[in-house]
């Protein structure tokens, strides 16, 4: 991946982020990870650091909540005045919790909208100006398939997941034209901490959903995000069950609701 130097990963500290730093750090590339809780920052730094194919790369971390623009933007601010205005950037950062709509708490819905919508805007709009002043750029911002389907018990999350595909289509149109590229992600079920943290929470409906596809490994699902940029494509879906449904959704959306109906009658039945 040699047009970028230097890469910027939110939820970089694990689950995916952390993959796609450690491949890229492979890559030749300077990175710096963006999170909350500083020592796992600081582990996944030294992971990462460990991994670089020359001793002139850097790893830089910034702690720091998304959701807070004032804070997020003053943090980047002074990161990029020494390390400069990264070439990539990766919203990688997500919190999920499912449950049936009328049990969740409305601050869990907009506790899911502030991190996973607001929080990628706060990002691109914190570096944004410098990318369009220099006229390059990538920009990946990870949904999930719960962001092209409607999946039972994710009400909170989907939505959140949804939005983050609607924005990044509309920057998709707007920053071609100013040299900056666009690309949407929809992982599927990864094996993450984010994924062992929501197992008890879902509804028997949703696990029954979920167990009829397949788990990718983070290190796979990075490996196939890379690949995709590499290959200039737009909307990437790694895994072939993803590509599957999002094609299915796609073209025949009307027969596959009642396969979704039926699964969740045959949960509802075992429960």
């Amino acid at each position: 991946m040699k047009k970028y130097q230097l890469a910027l990963i939110t939820g970089g500290s694990s689950g995916i982020g952390l993959a796609l730093a450690k491949a890229l750090i492979q890559e030749g590339l300077n990175l710096c990870l963006l999170a909350r809780d500083i020592p796992k920052l600081e582990k996944a730094q030294a992971e990462v650091a460990a991994l670089a194919i020359d001793s002139g790369q850097k790893v830089d971390i910034i702690s720091c909540d998304a959701t807070n623009y004032e804070d997020l933007s003053l943090k980047l601010t002074q990161w990029t005045a020494t390390a400069g205005v990264p070439d990539l950037v990766i919203n990688s950062a997500g919190v999920t919790y499912p449950g049936y709509f009328q049990d969740l708490d409305l601050d869990i819905f907009h506790w899911q909208m502030d991190v996973n919508y607001f929080g990628t805007i706060h990002v691109i709009k914190s570096l944004i100006e410098d990318m369009i002043q220099r006229g390059s750029g990538t920009i990946v911002n990870i949904s999930s398939q719960a962001g092209f389907a409607g999946v039972f018990g994710y009400s909170a999350y989907g939505p959140s997941k949804y939005a983050v595909r609607g924005l990044t289509d509309v920057l998709r149109s707007e920053m071609k034209p100013l040299g900056i590229d666009c690309h949407i992600v929809f992982p599927p079920d990864t094996d993450t901490p984010q994924l062992e943290f929501e197992k008890e929470l879902k509804p028997p409906e949703t696990k029954a959903i979920a167990s009829a596809s397949s788990v990718m490994s983070a290190e796979k699902v990075a490996e196939s995000i890379l690949k995709g940029i590499k290959k200039g494509k737009y909307v990437i879906i790694p895994g072939f069950e993803g590509k599957l449904i999002y094609i299915l959704i796609g073209f025949m959306g009307d027969l596959v609701y009642p396969l979704v109906d039926w699964m969740i009658r045959s949960a509802q039945k075992k429960k």
